[in-house]
């Protein structure tokens, strides 16, 4: 009975988790990593998966963590673009997350191409320094997805080989 609550525990961290791969403030990648770590304790399924595979997912993810952060602004200033240009891109994605897929996808181009015409550049800059932090934003979507997909994967492996 526990290792059936510990593995709808496990299951549920694993879809909050992968909601939060897309989803501003959620923390995807670290929650997603959580249940398949709670896999390994349970006595059912804890030889299925090895320590290897989870320090190395651990590691993984905490470094697609950093950069997911790391790479809007690094995009942004690449591309000339300021503190108002981030902050516009950040709070485009937050805004656009409650606007559906396409508000997830564009709210942060949107965000900072208003951040950066607010600080007086001009159309072609503000789009030049936009372009930039959409740029970054979907890097870091893009490894957050591969990961949440290696996990996934390992996550339904371990529960299946059982």
């Amino acid at each position: 009975m526990i290792d059936i609550i510990l593995i709808i525990i496990a299951a549920l961290l694993l879809l909050v988790g992968a909601v939060g791969t897309i989803a501003p403030i959620i923390p995807g990648l670290p929650l997603s990593w959580g249940g398949l770590l709670i896999l390994k304790f349970i006595p059912s399924t804890q030889d299925n998966i090895s320590w290897t595979t989870i320090i190395i997912l651990a590691v993984v993810t905490l470094v697609i963590t950093i950069l997911d952060n790391v790479l809007p602004v690094w995009g942004t200033k690449k591309m000339g673009g300021n503190k108002q240009v981030v902050w516009g891109a950040t709070i485009g994605l937050l805004v656009g997350f409650f606007l559906g897929p396409w508000g997830i996808i564009f709210g942060p181009f949107i965000g900072a191409f208003i951040g950066a015409i607010t600080t007086g550049n001009r159309l072609k800059k503000a789009t030049k320094q936009a372009s930039g932090a959409f740029g970054g934003y979907l890097a870091g979507l893009l490894l957050k997805l591969i990961v949440i997909g290696f996990i996934i994967f390992f996550f339904v492996r371990t529960l299946i080989v059982n």
